[in-house]
């Protein structure tokens, strides 16, 4: 993975055998435009992951796969974020299958994964409807953390990202593993950390970390598969998610993350659909 303003100035190592993935919501984000054309002019083939048809993404790509979002009307909007990664949870597992990385036993469960997530998605809404209690004990703290590790880690960057741009709170994602190496110096009496342990090849160690910031004073809001009984045990409150294929854990977990973000952002009196400084497309580098 890399970030497409970077990209360019890092003299990647990329030619005629690479396969450049772009992912872009409006096509015409300047640096991801440019990572195109310096990837194309060292050889390499594109695929675009997009949502608006005829944009300048999907014209320089070699492929293209469209995500249907439909328009964008909310600059943060939740359904470009979750129909990316479905886009990209059907491209790999479809990559696996025909390469024989998994067998054909897994991309059964896989595909029958991807096709149950429309309802596990409703049923995540269903099941975490204490969202604005949540929201209302949190709202006016100064800084919010995000923890995981893996996948959970990725999720909690994005979470972090939503709380950030829509409320205006100062949040912050870190990976769990790394907390004692500065990051717990942060943590005080009654700061919230969302604590990421969905994932579950990462989950005993996540419970460790857990423990180390409630030691230090943290309040725990802890985003768990549902009817995890000893997450719910450690943690102040829990965001419960439905059990799905491990890999696509993350089309659910943001969901409820998204929306503490909104409803934090409602009691701030936020604009949640256009944040400040923001704009639906990156322009200029």
């Amino acid at each position: 993975m890399e970030l497409a303003s970077e990209l360019r100035y890092s003299d990647p190592l990329i030619d005629g055998h690479t396969l450049l993935i772009v992912i872009s919501q409006s096509g015409e984000t300047a640096d991801t435009i440019a990572a195109m054309r310096e990837c194309k002019s060292r050889g390499a083939k594109t695929l675009a992951i997009v949502n608006v048809v005829g944009s300048s993404v999907a014209k320089l790509a070699d492929y293209t796969v469209y995500t249907w979002a439909g328009p964008e009307i909310a600059v943060a909007t939740t359904k470009g974020f979750s129909t990316q990664v479905a886009a990209l949870a059907l491209f790999t597992t479809g990559a696996a299958h025909i390469l024989g990385t998994i067998t054909e036993e897994t991309y059964r469960k896989m595909v029958n994964s991807l096709e149950a997530l429309p309802g596990l998605m409703q049923r995540t809404f269903d099941i975490n409807s204490d969202l604005k209690k949540m929201a209302e004990r949190i709202y006016k703290e100064p800084a919010i953390f995000y923890i995981g590790r893996n996948t959970d880690y990725a999720i909690s960057m994005e979470g972090a990202l939503k709380m950030k741009e829509i409320s205006y709170v100062h949040a912050e994602a870190y990976a769990a593993g790394e907390l004692k190496h500065g990051t717990i110096a942060l943590i005080e009496d009654g700061r919230p950390v969302v604590a990421l342990c969905y994932n579950e090849t990462i989950r005993e160690k996540m419970v460790s970390n857990i423990e180390e910031v409630i030691a230090r004073g943290a309040n725990v809001i802890a985003v768990a598969v549902e009817g995890d009984r000893e997450i719910i045990s450690k943690s102040d409150e829990v965001i419960s998610i439905p059990q799905t294929f491990n890999e696509f854990g993350c089309v659910l977990e943001i969901l409820p993350l998204q929306m503490l973000a909104y409803e934090v952002a409602l009691l701030r009196g936020c604009d949640i659909d256009k944040p400040k400084n923001l704009a639906k497309s990156v322009t200029v580098e």
